[in-house]
């Protein structure tokens, strides 16, 4: 298992894999049921942070049933939290929701009031997803109340900001007349919950949500928690643009974009990590620690489990931004906080090689900088969706993203599929290129395949969906690129070049349902593609 560690660390998930498997068929054959659910668990770690929700289930339920029959309840708890997770990214709510309430179960059966606080946040974000605010907001509010009785002050800003963004939320739905309501009888039947009362004007719902969330603020401030400072600004925010006080909306913004800022900037020698589960794999380290050691007392780091609430597909930095970032610099520690440390430095590298080619963030851990590289045979895609500004008219802010999020998360499996390297979106435009960072001799080939499959894609869902998707467009050109990582702040790999513009040009004289290659890429396919004039 170390050594399936110790490879997971250095994100070679292949090794980290066949050292997992080995631990587990050891533990199988031995019939120990807690490292069955310990290897499981590792393994289901690993195909998540590889973005296979289908495997990390798989190994998620089989650590499940392990513990179930070991009969560790915390460790069944966290478990059941990380299942959750993995619904509620797949937007499978209702199956989110029965783990989450699993996990609260058994968090109130065992008396851990923190865990099942963060259980009760967690339910009322699913709420907040499923835009059934105030069983959103009354579950947040029980989260908070428990907060507060513990002195957990992280959970209590997170708690707040909560509450500030499900208000805000539905502010914005009400505009659109998106949201649900809930008969005060069904209401009353919750579990002990005092049903929040939620104000009938926009006016007062606004002044309730800036209330909140200045108090999470506040607190967020007074521990040094810079996520939720930068996460409590970006949702005042847009309080104050729905309230029309644009001048403290700026300011906010401002405070939220110097927040992300200042994070990035940080010196190399700082450990970022990713939060997305990690609470819940703390727990299960320190559940197996204590039943292998019981009278060893165990001074766990106590992260907080946050939620990433951001719109894949938009903006490869939005998708940081759902994720906390600390320094940990400790003497002293013990050996359950160096695997706790050690763990999130894996899903650190996981989040990283999930922005930057895999030899680009082996460069920039090594030495905090990357050498710009120039690249001969390459080809590059671009695709835009026709009229999207006629789009944004007909479908509502939130139908648009959706949109967005659905034909772009499909584009990437594409593209992973063929090898191509996403470089980023920029609004409803997509750009990919193949040959590069590893050569590719058929990167022509390999980019007409891709652009074929994502135009039936686009074709097929237009004729399910009709006004409510987009047409689209491509345009592809061959040639050579620099590529690299340029500043410090917002760092993201990008590509430059003539080729890069061409590219873009073809895209721009494009048709609605076609693909619009250069003559340099059509001599490259001529030989395998029929292609028109």
């Amino acid at each position: 298992m170390n050594i399936g560690i110790a490879y997971h660390q250095q994100a070679e998930y292949g090794k980290a894999l066949e050292y997992y498997f080995k631990c587990l068929k050891l533990a199988e054959e031995t019939g120990n049921k807690v490292i069955i659910g310990r290897s499981a668990m590792d393994i289901g770690a690993v195909y998540f942070l590889n973005q296979d929700n289908t495997k990390s289930l798989e190994y998620y339920n089989k650590a499940l049933k392990a513990d179930e029959e070991s009969g560790d309840k915390q460790s069944i708890a966290s478990i059941n939290g990380c299942i959750a997770g993995i619904y509620s990214s797949d937007r499978n709510y209702p199956k989110a929701l029965e783990h989450y309430f699993q996990e609260l179960s058994i968090d109130e059966e065992i008396g851990s009031k923190d865990d099942g606080a963060r259980a009760l946040g967690n339910i009322g974000l699913t709420y907040t997803d499923l835009k059934d605010y105030q069983l959103a907001i009354t579950y947040q509010q029980d989260a908070l109340r428990i907060a507060k009785e513990i002195g957990d002050k992280h959970m209590q800003a997170m708690q707040l900001w909560s509450i500030g963004n499900s208000l805000v939320t539905m502010t914005a739905d009400t505009l659109t007349k998106n949201t649900k309501s809930r008969p005060a009888a069904e209401m009353a039947g919750l579990k002990h919950l005092p049903v929040t009362d939620i104000p009938a004007s926009k006016t007062a719902r606004l002044h309730m949500a800036v209330d909140n969330l200045n108090n999470g603020l506040a607190i967020s401030l007074q521990i040094n928690v810079p996520d939720l400072v930068e996460k409590c600004y970006h949702t005042l925010d847009m309080a104050y643009r729905q309230t029309g006080n644009y001048k403290k909306a700026l300011e906010c913004a401002d405070n939220a974009r110097a927040i992300r800022d200042s994070v990035f900037s940080a010196d190399n020698d700082k450990k970022i990590m990713q939060q997305g589960m990690k609470h819940e794999y703390e727990k299960r380290e320190d559940s197996i620690k204590l039943d292998n050691a019981k009278k060893e007392k165990i001074a766990a780091l106590k992260f907080q489990q946050q939620r990433n609430y951001t719109y894949m597909g938009v903006s490869a930095i939005l998708l940081l931004l759902g994720f906390s970032f600390f320094i940990v610099k400790e003497r002293g520690k013990s050996e359950a906080q160096r695997k706790i440390a050690e763990t999130e430095r894996m899903k650190s590298d996981g989040l990283l090689l999930n922005i930057l080619p895999a030899e680009v963030a082996t460069e920039l851990k090594t030495s905090g900088t990357t050498k710009a590289r120039h690249f001969d045979n390459v080809t590059v895609l671009f695709t835009d969706f026709v009229n999207f500004t006629n789009a944004g008219e007909r479908m509502s802010a939130q139908e648009l993203i959706d949109e967005l999020h659905t034909c772009f998360k499909a584009f990437d499996e594409i593209t992973a599929k063929y090898g191509i390297e996403k470089i980023k979106t920029i609004g409803d435009a997509y750009l990919a290129v193949a040959g590069l960072p590893s050569p590719d001799p058929l990167h022509a080939e390999n980019i007409l395949q891709t652009a074929k499959e994502i135009n039936n894609f686009m074709r097929e869902r237009q004729s399910k969906l009709g006004n409510s998707t987009f047409e689209i467009r491509m345009g592809i050109h061959s040639g050579s690129v620099v590529a690299g990582v340029v500043g410090v702040k917002k760092f993201a790999y990008d590509i430059w070049g003539d080729t890069v513009n061409t590219a873009a040009r073809m895209e721009q004289n494009s048709e609605a349902g076609k693909i619009n290659i250069s003559n340099t890429t059509y001599d490259l396919v001529k030989d395998k593609f029929d292609c028109e004039y």
